[in-house]
């Protein structure tokens, strides 16, 4: 069964920096594109970045070059470094694994900017 449990999000002010964490059970981090996501109510989760069994990486355009994503394969886990956060990062923060055709989710992190 595939678990995620996402941590770390939080209040910050702007520009400030937060490191959201992605624990992964049931399935490996080094064989999986794994994804963050992130939604605000009443608005659709958006992709913010991925990262690709063979370590590429994507992102939205509106947080590259402030965001980076990682992972540990020891500890299977899935990192989202924010930098220089804007009030336009607070969301809640997912986690994301696409398996055989199927979507699992952590249960969010909320991280919230103030000005």
């Amino acid at each position: 069964q595939v678990q995620l449990v996402e941590s770390g999000g939080g209040l910050v002010q702007a520009g400030g920096s937060l490191r959201l964490s992605c624990v992964v059970s049931g399935t490996s981090v080094r064989i999986d594109t794994m994804y963050w996501y992130r939604q605000n109510p009443g608005k659709q989760r958006d992709l913010v970045a991925s990262i690709s069994s063979g370590g590429s990486t994507n992102y939205a355009d509106s947080v590259k070059g402030r965001f980076t994503i990682s992972r540990d394969n020891a500890k299977n886990t899935v990192y989202l470094q924010m930098n220089s956060l804007e009030p336009e990062d607070t969301a809640v923060y997912y986690c994301n694994v696409k398996k055989l055709l199927r979507d699992y989710w952590g249960q969010g992190t909320q991280v919230t900017v103030s000005s």
